[in-house]
């Protein structure tokens, strides 16, 4: 007898075979016993004939209880009712660790409650499916880019220095020395990009910063490429092709997923058309005074401009060259103007937000220095990234996406702290 995990079923169709799994739900009469597993994999349905099995194994299908672990044998068969499309026949059942007053039950929660239980929350149908886009946009993160020509390079978790001069950092001791945990891996993979070409990170970063909304997270995951010999222009390209293979990928592999989100598929292939739209910032501001908001030239936009501006496009767009005074020393200037620099927001649909923030990076010594000192910098912190320009610098670009607002969008989940197993917010570091 073969042991199977569920989401094989379709591949065992009338054969017997061995499942572990854990009782998600349950519901019997007095003939019949239907019980929800779930091995991990995927849910299915269990059927339990009182007429067809020994009297022993339908008084173990009705007495037990939700979240026991459990090892089944029976016969797979279709089951046209479900969105599963298959279901087991059981003939045996033995329960392997029993579960006692399992504490999310089958009714509505608070919120809190079930971030204080996010141990046990993991183990529900939707988080099960929100989990597996993830993992499904993860897998195809590395595809992409390893089909693409890039390098994975890991750049150091801990820095002496601010990547994007803020103060929003988590500080500890190195020995006898400060040091941060990593906002970003930027600089490095800037010099990773002049020895490699084209690479990219993926790993987790940290933002000490003091926000509730649904889209902050303490701490997070983020994948940065970076390219050498590459303008502005081509980095907006690499961008919306790899979001448009991410959403395909989704939709070729979570299927079921996506049905357990009811997440819109027709919607989500819209996303994969390319182009992306894309307008300047001027234009956007512009657009946003046209409509009643109260804007002013040289502000960054908010959640309500982001959301606005994304409502009149049908796909994710790009706002292009922001204000220098509201961006990170290491943004080229645009070459007509020095009051704009290169560089690009993604704004997802549907009130998402920034997805992805990109630019093309200062490549010359001299005008890198001017600003190292206008941001009052420590040169000598600087002065690897300096070197970068000395020795054969080039024109290069990079963006950075965060993995999970890219998860919450996808997925259409309503809030971050869902897209990730366990999150770190304001006032959450339990569990």
């Amino acid at each position: 007898m073969k042991k199977i995990q569920i989401i094989d079923a379709k591949k065992h169709v009338g054969e017997k075979v061995k499942i572990g799994a854990w009782i998600a739900n349950k519901r019997s009469s007095g003939k019949i016993a239907f019980l929800n597993l779930r091995d991990g994999s995927a849910f299915f349905q269990g059927v339990v004939v009182k007429s067809q099995v020994e009297e022993e194994v339908f008084a173990a299908a009705k007495n037990v209880t939700q979240e026991s672990s459990v090892w089944v044998i029976g016969t797979i068969s279709e089951d046209a009712r479900s969105k599963f499309g298959y279901e087991i026949h059981i003939e045996s059942l033995e329960v392997i660790g029993e579960s006692v007053d399992y504490p999310i039950t089958p009714k509505e929660h608070g919120t809190e409650f079930l971030m204080d239980n996010r141990h046990l929350w993991l183990r529900s149908s939707k988080q099960h499916a929100v989990m597996q886009v993830r993992n499904e946009i993860i897998r195809a993160t590395y595809e992409f880019y390893n089909q693409e020509g890039f390098v994975k390079v890991d750049p150091p978790i801990l820095t002496g220095s601010a990547a994007e001069n803020t103060t929003e950092l988590f500080h500890t001791e190195y020995f006898d020395r400060d040091a941060y945990l990593s906002q970003s891996g930027q600089l490095y993979m800037e010099a990773a990009a002049m020895a490699l070409g084209k690479v990219f990170s993926f790993g987790p970063t940290f933002r000490a910063e003091k926000s509730k909304t649904r889209r902050h997270l303490i701490e997070f995951w983020m994948i940065e490429p970076e390219m050498a010999f590459m303008d502005q222009d081509e980095s907006l390209e690499i961008q919306e092709k790899y979001v448009a293979y991410l959403i395909q990928s989704v939709l070729d592999n979570c299927d079921h997923a996506l049905d357990v989100l009811e997440r819109d598929k027709e919607l989500l292939k819209k996303y994969t058309e390319l182009p992306y739209p894309r307008v300047s910032y001027d234009e956007a501001v512009d657009l946003l005074k046209a409509n009643d908001f109260d804007v002013t030239w040289g502000e960054d936009f908010g959640s309500p401009e982001e959301t606005f501006i994304a409502e009149q496009y049908d796909k994710p767009i790009f706002i292009l060259n922001y204000p220098k005074a509201i961006k990170p020393f290491y943004m080229k200037p645009h070459p007509t103007r020095e009051d704009i620099v290169l560089c690009a927001d993604m704004i997802a649909p549907e009130g998402y937000g920034e997805i992805i923030g990109g630019s093309q990076r200062e490549d010359d010594y001299e005008a890198l220095g001017k600003q190292l000192e206008a941001f009052d910098l420590d040169m000598k912190e600087y002065e690897w990234y300096l070197d970068l320009r000395r020795y054969g610098s080039v024109p290069h670009s990079g963006f950075g996406l965060g993995l999970e607002r890219a998860v919450t969008w996808i997925s259409g989940t309503e809030h971050i702290r869902e897209a990730i197993p366990f999150p770190r917010l304001l006032n959450r570091i339990y569990p």
